[in-house]
């Protein structure tokens, strides 16, 4: 039996004379792009850990046991979602109904669906998979589940080579999109009424058969417009940010339903050609994700050069008093191209700390700085006896830095 589950967007609400909630937000206050992208994403981090440890708190660690491979289904307003997850789950031997996120009232918010999706997904029946139909709709549910599937990761790197290890296996997340235009979509929204309609009228004539759930939006052409527009600007563009980070399978649902099922095959198997083996994903998975760096880097930074001043001021002073008095004049030389190669010999880089202080300080002041050691022999002496060049090996210190040079406008 399926999971139906029905969502709305989580916003700052107050409350009107009828004691239901309404949104708050007003014009005046309306915040930036970039300040509601944030927000997001923090409420997601937030979201996600309290969700989490509740999970582990009801269930516990020991006991976690999700889907090895899911598939998380959403589509534009009449593409054949109901019709193709039917086929999707025939092609890869699933046998368990979806996890339906439905968007019937709007009733719930990010936190709550996210939560029942996650409970749900631990059910024993979806063990070897699961279709998730409508989640991820929005940004903040498109977080959590990027946090999802690391924190999964990490489960794994955890208890790879333990007696749990089969518990956690490589977690393999599929975000499936069916797509068609705006006129393709109204079209099928306004036939599947009336559809329903005439299905309808046959049931209570006849009194056989099941009463077909009638959307205002299959009724009215300007309804069945804004819903395609909101799909388009909530569900659509937040689920193109997940092209990087897992297997997206874009599918034209425009024709018959035999051509999209074909093309729903042919993206399967083409993307399951690029999966990584199990034994291949646990031998690199211990090595860190670049973005789980990036996140880190800045404190990272801060920290090693706090530690310098304090555990080794001398070396430090030295390594800031070149950088001040050798390299910034040539650096100032190259500030329209915003590139400098710098060759050193001083012997204060023979300490490979010094390097790596050479290159956190450049990091701080937001230049890129790359250091090349070279080692060439040049002539040191003449034996007194052989009359042989006795060579040394000298040490070169290359250095490139990088910045953002300066545009010269032409008139």
């Amino acid at each position: 039996m399926s999971t139906e589950l029905t969502e709305k967007s989580d916003v700052d609400t107050g409350s009107n004379k009828n004691g239901s909630e309404s949104s708050t937000l007003t014009s005046s206050s309306k915040p930036s792009r970039k300040q509601v992208e944030d927000l997001e994403v923090k409420d997601a981090q937030m979201i996600f850990q309290t969700i989490w440890h509740e999970i582990e708190q009801d269930v516990g660690t020991e006991n976690l046991r999700f889907p090895a491979e899911i598939f998380w289904l959403n589509g534009a307003p009449g593409a054949g979602k109901g019709t193709q997850t039917a086929f999707i789950m025939e092609f890869r031997d699933l046998t368990e109904k979806p996890i339906i996120v439905s968007d019937a009232g709007l009733l719930a918010g990010d936190r709550e669906v996210t939560k029942l999706v996650l409970h749900s997904l631990l059910n024993p029946e979806y063990e070897s998979g699961a279709i998730v139909d409508g989640f991820p709709r929005t940004k903040t549910q498109v977080e959590c589940l990027k946090l999802f599937h690391g924190r999964l990761s990490e489960l794994r790197s955890k208890y790879l080579g333990t007696f749990q290890e089969s518990q956690f296996p490589k977690p393999r997340f599929h975000i499936i999109m069916l797509f068609i235009d705006e006129e393709e979509s109204v079209k099928r929204q306004l036939l599947r009424g009336e559809r329903a309609i005439a299905h309808n009228a046959e049931v209570e004539a006849s009194g056989v058969g099941e009463i077909w759930e009638l959307r205002k939006t299959d009724l009215e052409e300007i309804a069945a417009h804004r819903r395609y527009k909101t799909f388009k600007e909530s569900t659509y563009d937040s689920l193109t940010t997940l092209r990087e980070v897992f297997h997206y399978h874009f599918i034209n649902a425009h024709g018959s339903v035999i051509e999209v099922q074909q093309r729903i095959i042919q993206e399967l198997k083409y993307q399951s050609s690029l999966e990584l083996d199990q034994p291949t994903y646990d031998r690199i998975s211990s090595i860190p994700l670049a973005q789980k760096l990036s996140l880190h880097a800045r404190q990272l930074l801060v920290h090693r050069l706090d530690s310098y001043e304090k555990f080794h001021s001398e070396l430090f002073e030295q390594v800031v008093s070149l950088i001040k008095t050798k390299f910034i004049p040539v650096v100032e030389k190259h500030s329209i191209s915003g590139l400098a190669y710098i060759n050193s010999e001083h012997h204060v880089f023979d300490d490979p700390l010094a390097i790596a202080m050479l290159i956190d300080v450049f990091t701080e002041r937001g230049f890129t700085a790359v250091v090349d050691i070279r080692r060439m022999e040049v002539p040191a002496r003449i034996d007194p006896k052989s009359y042989e060049i006795i060579n040394r090996v000298k040490k070169v210190y290359r250095v490139r830095i990088n910045f953002a040079g300066s545009k010269i406008r032409r008139g």
